[in-house]
């Protein structure tokens, strides 16, 4: 059982930029891998990125790589999600996540069953 509390969320105009952290407290050794998803209005939750605890390996969807990056700090406990050159149709509610997974495959990393807890969500708005 992990605890996840995302924050960072909030208006930004296209071609900005907004940092997203996740703070992870209680069993965070049952969890290998945290990862970042987004969900839009009237569309299925979709993944963003992950990243391992131990090795810091990374994996990013299509839509965001070179522009997100993922990063976490072991020792806080803590992930983060830099979003830069944000566009209009980055707006979603971004969910932190941690799972007890292998870092082996994308498929693996961008299975939503894998992941075991969620955080509650903050709202990212990306203005025209």
């Amino acid at each position: 059982q992990v605890q996840l509390v995302e924050s960072g969320g909030g208006l930004v105009q296209a071609g900005g930029s907004l940092r997203l952290s996740c703070a992870a407290s209680g069993r965070t050794f049952s969890s290998t891998v945290m990862g970042w998803f987004r969900q839009a209005p009237g569309k299925e939750r979709e993944f963003v990125a992950a990243i391992s605890w131990s090795a810091g390996s990374t994996y990013y969807s299509d839509s965001v790589k070179g522009r997100f990056t993922i990063s976490r700090d072991n020792a806080k406990n803590t992930v983060f999600l830099q979003m830069n050159s944000l566009k209009p149709e980055d707006t979603a509610v971004y969910y932190c996540a941690a799972g007890l997974l292998p870092f082996r495959t994308v498929v693996i990393v961008h299975t939503q069953s894998n992941y075991d807890s969620w955080g509650q969500g903050t709202q990212v708005t990306v203005s025209s």
